[in-house]
């Protein structure tokens, strides 16, 4: 059994104090204790760790945060099915966790105390919101916003460019159409806006600034976009920062107030809080049914379409899940539900072949309940998948798929 630093525990007291590194380190003492006795045990040969992040892109829960996973294809069955799941256990009880079996080759670890799982969840939590800064899943994904809103100190623990883009999918939220700059070499730009006009559309420029709160925004810059814009040439300058501004700048801006605008935090959460209002939640009302209505009908009569996506899954089972692209962009979708046809079985349904329906009876799916949102991902050899958090589709390769409901 390890021993030292790696059996040390932590108080209650030391835990609420926790900084991210803090549960850095933890996740690393927990992975070094079980790499040790799986060595001792001679079990480490084909095994590795990740975060649920890594491993599936998934929110993680607020209750009981998954703190690290542990893969083994062939030492799980071995740990959790002989004398040594005794000893394993044990181990994570003194180092103050437990674990469940998520498949035949992983295993999940969570904390025994809420106070350890508040602050994973708190990590956790924050790496997810991290990952969704990309340039294109605002309309899907309303936690992004939402986080901020409540939680505006989070605001200056991101990088530069993710508080660009952060920046980039709020104005699109609010109906602007927006290019997002290159991150360098921008002269002075980073994002440029586009607002509907019926005598031409609005540009406006805008200069993002992740400063710290007593990082106040000079003359100088302010200046800067300010020239930038009339150098574009675009209507209207904007400068926005999570800091303040000097007082130089302010008078600046006042003189000509009708070309340029300072922004500063309080905006931006206020701009989450809307964002966070003006994102559905009922994700089927993002696309129109009748769009969806002559999806399906022009897929019943092809079937092999890449829109219709299908997922095998089960334990000690073989289920199908089917479901039609609606709407997709290059890091997420939105996904129909649609039901499954036998083809053939035994005789009493448990076991056969089925297909999806592609009929009418596939729009009774189209609601909250049946449209599921989904992380969108392309392989090295151009394979899509769409993951739920609960299921990985992937293209439906148009022959039937066999079902076994006894376990």
């Amino acid at each position: 059994m390890p021993c030292g630093d790696c059996q040390k525990m932590t108080t209650r007291s030391q835990v609420s104090h926790w900084s991210d590194q803090d549960v850095v380190d933890e996740i690393a003492r927990i992975r070094q204790a079980i790499q040790s006795w799986a060595e001792d045990n001679g079990l480490w040969h084909d095994a590795s760790f990740s975060s649920k992040l890594e491993h599936s892109g998934d929110e993680p829960r607020e209750e009981e945060p998954v703190v690290t996973l542990f893969h083994a294809e062939n030492t799980v069955g071995i740990i959790v099915e002989s004398h040594l799941e005794s000893e394993f256990s044990t181990l994570l009880a003194s180092l103050g966790y437990w674990y469940e079996q998520e498949d035949n080759v992983t295993l999940a670890l969570y904390a025994n105390d809420a106070d350890r799982n508040a602050k994973f969840y708190e990590y956790f939590h924050w790496q997810w919101v991290c990952s969704l800064l990309v340039e294109d899943t605002g309309d899907v994904y309303e936690e992004l916003y939402q986080y901020f809103a409540t939680n505006p100190s989070a605001l200056y623990r991101l990088h530069w460019r993710d508080f660009e883009i952060l920046l980039f999918r709020i104005f699109q939220n609010h109906g602007y159409s927006a290019i997002l700059g290159p991150g360098q070499n921008d002269g002075g730009i980073d994002l440029r806006l586009w607002q509907p006009n019926p005598i031409g559309d609005i540009l406006t420029v805008v200069q993002a600034k992740r400063y710290a709160p007593d990082s106040r925004i000079d003359l100088q810059p302010v200046q800067a976009i300010y020239g930038a814009a009339k150098a574009e040439p675009a209507a209207q300058a904007m400068f926005v920062t999570t800091s303040s501004y000097t007082p130089a700048a302010h008078k600046f801006a006042a003189r000509v107030s009708s070309e340029l605008q300072l922004r500063d935090s309080e905006d931006i959460i206020d701009w989450c809080k809307q964002a966070t209002n003006g994102v559905i939640k009922d994700k089927s009302r993002l696309v129109a049914s009748s769009f969806v209505n002559r999806l399906i009908e022009a897929l019943a009569h092809n079937p092999f379409d890449p829109r219709v996506v299908h997922s095998t899954w089960g334990y000690n089972s073989t289920l199908n899940s089917y479901a039609v692209v609606i709407k997709e962009t290059k890091h997420a979708a939105l996904l129909l539900s649609i039901s499954n046809k036998k083809v053939s079985d035994d005789g009493y349904g448990q076991v056969g072949d089925e297909i999806p329906l592609l009929d009418a009876t596939s729009m009774t799916q189209f609601n909250e309940l049946g449209v599921k949102r989904a992380h969108r991902s392309v392989d090295d050899y151009g394979h899509v998948t769409y993951w739920t958090g609960t299921q990985l589709y992937s293209r439906w390769n148009g022959a039937p798929n066999y079902f076994n409901y006894m376990d």
